[in-house]
């Protein structure tokens, strides 16, 4: 059971070790999460803005083209 636990402690120090090799790393489940809110709030505004941007596009187009 000492083995054991000398191991584990082991294993925590090299994990701590790697971690603090790379300075550069950065927080990878962080930016996911940035970007899958990022990616929510764009398609939320775009069902909610949709059709009024594309009217305001088409009305645009209309007065540029005469019709």
């Amino acid at each position: 059971m000492q083995d054991l636990l000398g191991l584990r402690a082991a294993v925590v120090r090299r994990i701590d070790q790697i971690r603090d090799d790379n300075p550069e790393r950065g927080d990878v489940p962080g930016w996911v999460l940035v970007t899958l809110m990022t990616a929510g709030l764009v398609v939320a505004l775009w069902a909610v803005a949709g059709p009024a941007l594309t009217n305001v596009f088409n009305t645009s187009i209309q007065r540029v083209l005469g019709m």
